[in-house]
């Protein structure tokens, strides 16, 4: 039997595809606008690649790249850039722009390649926030946009919409995305039940707890690449905060010392990683104090970051540790998309569900050692210590008043 089809659109390092190679599908064709990611692709396999803007790349192109016909396509996935939705973009601003921001035509493109190319099935994954409550304009556009692409064409596309945590999945990363899910004909898709759960919920039959950082790195050996050492002004603080913690540590709530205000900062400034426990999500494009940080006080090198995104041992990036860090925080894990793959395999395409555990799944190491030792506060930092108020609350600190300000004028 062929291996079943797959239209790559958005497809950055290849998060998605190399999680549906592992069910079992072959990418016929992808489509990727950043030189880099294209770069990388084609460093890790022999994908047709087509480097270019959505919005300039008819569906007719992507087809005839791919060697496909419309309706014959199996299955299109794809993430459009998720920016607009953001909730990194919430908390600094109190707002995302969301279907204001030019970034968000990008489903537009997404949706009229599907229209065109009427493929059996499809996928599309975007950040959580793209479903908040009172904040769901792009959801909604899905699920207008496919009433249309069914009036028109015949089709019969609904959408099955979940939030889901990667580390729910056997991902050693706490990582949560909308997925959309649909079958041409309408057939309903049911979301696999998790497989894993933190230690601190109850843990029903059969479920075993969440695979850790340590589970996914142990086996790596120590990096002595001298671009994975911390710079900037917060560098020589990082020692002083335990695995597991941020930057809160060293508030008045914390057991630190009082250096910051409570909730003054983002989630992942100076964010550690703990071998005990799931990496936070890995991010695209930190600042230099930005986290999740390795145990030893250090950045991530490639392939610690592509062993908790659960890409396959053999990919590797091409650029520098920022374009690593880039492509691959801007990726979807590729264990989840194999999970997901399968069922979409099983459920919407009618194949027999493979004998066999993942491709991709991560083994649990036998056991951890103890956490790494604290160091006291750098001196250069004891200028900080004193009281210091706490953030006020989404929207109302002193970046927001000054918007307001501004607005009046």
């Amino acid at each position: 039997m062929s291996k079943p089809s797959v239209i790559s659109l958005f497809t950055g390092a290849g998060g998605l595809d190399f999680g549906f190679e592992a069910a079992g599908f072959r990418t016929a064709v992808a489509l990727e606008m950043d030189a880099k990611c294209c770069a990388t692709l084609r460093h890790n396999r022999d994908w047709t690649v087509i480097q270019g803007d959505i919005a300039n790349v008819s569906t007719a192109e992507i087809l005839k790249a791919g060697k496909l016909k419309a309706t014959e396509v199996d299955v299109l996935i794809g993430g459009p850039p998720c920016q607009p939705f953001s909730k990194s973009g919430f908390w600094a601003t109190g707002e995302a722009k969301r279907l204001n921001d030019p970034r968000a035509a990008t489903l537009d493109g997404y949706l009229r390649v599907l229209a065109e190319a009427k493929p059996r099935a499809f996928l599309l994954e975007n950040v959580e926030g793209i479903g908040f409550k009172g904040k769901d304009e792009g959801l909604q556009l899905i699920q207008a946009r496919l009433s249309l692409i069914n009036e028109k064409e015949g089709t019969n596309y609904r959408a099955n919409i979940a939030v889901v945590n990667a580390a729910d999945y056997g991902v050693p990363q706490l990582r949560k995305r909308t997925i959309v899910i649909g079958s041409r004909d309408g057939d309903e898709f049911s979301f696999p039940a998790s497989t894993h759960a933190s230690r601190d919920e109850l843990l029903a039959k059969g479920l075993r707890t969440y695979l850790t950082a340590w589970d996914a790195l142990h086996d790596l050996p120590a990096s002595i690449d001298p671009s994975v050492e911390l710079k900037g002004k917060w560098a020589n603080l990082l020692a002083s905060i335990p695995e597991g913690q941020n930057y809160l540590w060293h508030t008045e709530r914390g057991e630190g010392l009082p250096l910051f205000g409570w909730r003054t900062r983002f989630w992942s400034f100076m964010l550690k990683l703990a071998k005990t426990e799931p990496s936070w999500t890995i991010q695209a494009q930190p600042g230099p104090a930005t986290g999740p940080f390795h145990w030893d006080n250090r950045r991530l090198t490639m392939r610690e970051m592509a062993r908790l995104q659960t890409f396959p041992d053999d990919f590797e990036t091409v650029g520098t540790l920022t374009d690593a860090q880039r492509q691959l925080g801007n990726a979807v894990p590729s264990l989840l998309a194999e999970v997901l793959a399968t069922e979409i395999s099983v459920q919407l395409l009618g194949r027999t569900r493979p004998n066999r555990g993942y491709q991709l799944g991560v083994k649990a190491a036998t056991s951890s050692p103890p956490p790494s030792v604290v160091t006291p506060v750098p001196a250069q930092y004891l200028d900080l210590l004193g009281d210091h108020e706490a953030h006020p609350g989404t929207g109302k600190g002193r970046g927001a008043r000054q918007r307001t300000l501004v607005a009046a004028e």
